[in-house]
């Protein structure tokens, strides 16, 4: 049962652990410390307040902490937790609190950057300086020791949480970059099929076709040469050779015919297993490209757009649209991620305008605050055949998800490939 569970669940199962098993000691301190005097008891319902709370923030931030998206709502219970552990040490007048830092500690590196992170876990140890000379009555300097003590150790769980974080990104990517593997592998397989009906329909062509047209005018040559019942056997072959000539054309129009790359195959594999990423993708039922090299540049740009949404939009849904528009493949990007102001223009879309450019394609970009990224990508087909589901021409690409209203107007950064 232990290998089923995953870095994030083992932190909240222990941290959980932690907070309940800190009952007994609570307890045995709420008791009177004097039996002569009820009244003097060492923690009191706001210990116990403060002691909730942590638990309920703890267990609210610390669910999906691999697969979520950190908004405000984490950002104040974050605080929250931590001003009730300090709390929780003030009013029971013991270290309690200091143990529910350590374990706020395993969850700052998944809430926050590391600069950040270790801010927020500095300014924790030296708030409770306080709390040890006014509820323990430390002096300051036993009181700064004894901060420096428990320093250590949840330094030593918070190292324990950013490694574990380190952990998941790594597993993540690998998860990414095996996804983004299979898709060229089934690219490359494609496009080793088209390499090799194209080689075997240029040799039935080259060699059995120019024997059999070379056959078949030697043998009208013979029929005019012969009589009899020879000329009927010249004949008769000669007839044979013309229905093999044009069964041998026939073969090989099928196969030029058929040598198209199955974009369904090559990108679908993209879409499996994403972390923290759902993708809807939508194509043709029949989806090919007669030209390896343009269905190259699509793999590509797919896979940038999806690589873009996972690591710079924290997007949480990429819906993925394609469709021909007249001779040309459309593909219609857009995410549910944070957006900007301006899309700036780096490596990856600079890339996926390079690869267009070389078969003149276009490449727009649309984003505002709060709205993610719409992208939209034409690329020609000039020269190449696109199969559809009946064979019909190609029909128009589908109207994009409209952009979601806000305060502003939307903020137009096309990026296009003369």
């Amino acid at each position: 049962m232990l290998s089923r569970l995953d870095h994030a669940r083992l932190l909240r199962y222990a941290g959980l652990f932690t907070w309940v098993v800190i009952v007994m000691p609570l307890w045995l301190i709420s008791r009177p410390v004097d039996e002569a005097d009820p009244a003097a008891v060492g923690a009191g319902w706001p210990a116990w307040v403060a002691w909730a709370v942590f638990g309920a923030s703890f267990a609210w931030l610390s669910r999906a902490l691999d697969a979520r998206r950190v908004n405000l709502l984490d950002y104040v219970l974050l605080a929250l937790m931590i001003g009730s552990a300090v709390a929780l040490s003030y009013y029971s007048n013991s270290g309690l609190g200091v143990l529910l830092l350590m374990v706020a500690a395993c969850v700052l590196p998944w809430l926050l950057p590391l600069p950040a992170s270790i801010g927020v876990l500095v300014l924790s140890e030296l708030v409770v300086i306080p709390v040890y000379t006014r509820a323990l009555g430390f002096m300051w300097f036993e009181a700064v020791m004894q901060s420096v003590l428990y320093a250590g150790f949840t330094c030593f769980v918070f190292a324990t949480g950013y490694v574990a974080r380190q952990q998941v990104l790594a597993r993540d990517e690998q998860r990414r970059l095996n996804a983004e593997l299979r898709a060229t592998r089934a690219l490359l397989a494609e496009s080793v099929r088209v390499n090799e009906r194209t080689r075997i329909s240029r040799e039935l062509h080259d060699l059995l076709g120019h024997h059999l047209t070379a056959l078949s005018l030697n043998l009208e040559v013979a029929n005019h040469l012969v009589s009899g019942q020879a000329q009927e056997h010249v004949t008769q072959a000669h007839t044979l050779a013309k229905l093999l000539l044009s069964d041998v054309r026939e073969a090989v129009s099928r196969l030029r015919d058929d040598d198209a790359i199955d974009m369904r195959a090559t990108l679908l594999p993209l879409a499996d297993n994403v972390p923290g990423l759902r993708i809807d993708m939508d194509m043709p039922q029949t989806f090919l490209v007669d030209d390896p090299e343009r269905a190259h540049v699509l793999l590509r740009c797919t896979q940038e757009i999806i690589t873009n949404a996972v690591r710079h939009a924290e997007a949480s849904l990429l819906r993925l649209r394609y469709g021909f528009d007249g001779d040309a493949v459309v593909l219609d990007a857009r995410d549910d991620g944070r957006g900007a102001e301006v899309a700036t223009a780096g490596n990856g879309l600079l890339g996926m305008r390079e690869r267009l450019a070389a078969h003149g394609g276009v490449l727009q970009v649309e984003t505002s605050p709060g709205h993610g990224f719409a992208v939209r990508l034409r690329l020609p087909m000039e020269g190449t055949v696109v199969a559809l589901d009946d064979g019909a021409p190609a029909a128009s690409a589908p109207t994009p998800p409209p952009v979601a209203p806000g305060a502003g107007a939307i903020r137009h950064h096309p990026l296009e490939v003369p």
